[in-house]
């Protein structure tokens, strides 16, 4: 049987995976920030070998403050990670490895493919991309995600649950465009691509087919909830001004999952339809 290991395991995703190898009945070691810190290479060569599969869901992921604490940002996300890739390839391991839209300027018309030249137009997307580098050098499989939400910790989904009970108006940007991913659904990917054999290394992008702004979901959250969508009024983000900048078009493509003999993840509205009970269901 398939033995797992999992970082990262208190966070969203983390927890996803967790539930979902429980749910398959298959063995897994989840590892929060407490239980291996990924910057002590002592120690995370000592935690991967037993395990068959190794889940890199740890990241560093404050955005803003990577643009003032960068070389913290890329002790997490790029040297750590080469540390986790050269232990799970001296183990036998399979990593699967979780990257960002954010390696990708943004400056697109049409979906990045996955062998799309990257460059980052912020230090957390540098140091992304530095561990997506570390991590292919060894061999892993590297699944960029983005506009992540699920029914753990912050996210813009439970935000816009949270602003509905207490605003008559939410005023949202309408000029960035992504793929609002389901944690859940990317954790059960996971697995799939996980347990497959002969699943070629390289990177696979895990979000949601379509695209839409953060104006159009917030208005699909509300109306998947109930409530009157256009109590969410459409800004720029201008009105919103970050200390880093962020991609305005986050979009990828999903050709590679065929090499896989998977398909892409489902559309976003289906994904969203799916996850909004499960999600209302832990917010009470």
């Amino acid at each position: 049987m398939t033995r797992w290991l999992v970082t990262g395991a208190a966070g969203m995703l983390g927890r996803d995976v967790v539930e979902v190898l429980g749910r398959h009945g298959l063995p897994v070691t989840a590892l929060t920030h407490a239980d291996l810190d990924l910057c002590d290479a002592a120690a995370v060569a000592a935690a991967v070998p037993g395990h068959d599969v190794v889940v890199n869901a740890a990241a560093w992921t404050d955005v803003d403050g990577a643009e003032t604490a960068y070389e913290r940002a890329l002790a997490v996300n790029g040297t750590a990670v080469g540390v986790l890739a050269a232990a799970s390839r001296a183990a036998g391991a399979r990593l699967l490895h979780l990257s960002t839209d954010y390696v990708f300027r943004g400056d697109a018309v049409r979906p990045y493919p996955e062998d799309a030249p990257a460059d980052p137009v912020n230090a957390y997307g540098r140091s992304k991309l530095a561990g997506e580098q570390a991590a292919l050098a060894e061999g892993a499989l590297v699944v960029r995600t983005g506009w992540m939400y699920g029914a753990h910790g912050t996210n813009f989904v439970a935000t816009m649950l949270r602003l509905a009970a207490d605003r008559d108006h939410v005023d949202v940007v309408n000029d960035q465009w992504g793929q609002p991913t389901w944690s859940y659904a990317l954790a059960e990917r996971l697995v799939e691509i996980g347990s497959a054999d002969d699943v070629p290394a390289g990177v696979y992008h895990g979000t949601a087919a379509g695209e839409t702004t953060w104006y159009e979901l917030a208005r699909a959250v509300f109306a998947g909830a109930g409530l009157d969508p256009a109590r969410v009024r459409p800004t720029t983000s201008e009105k919103f001004v970050r200390r880093a900048r962020r991609p305005a078009y986050s979009v990828l493509g999903h050709d590679r999952w065929a090499v896989a003999g998977l398909p892409p993840l489902p559309h976003w509205r289906d994904m969203l339809e799916v996850a909004l009970p499960h999600l209302l269901a832990a917010r009470r």
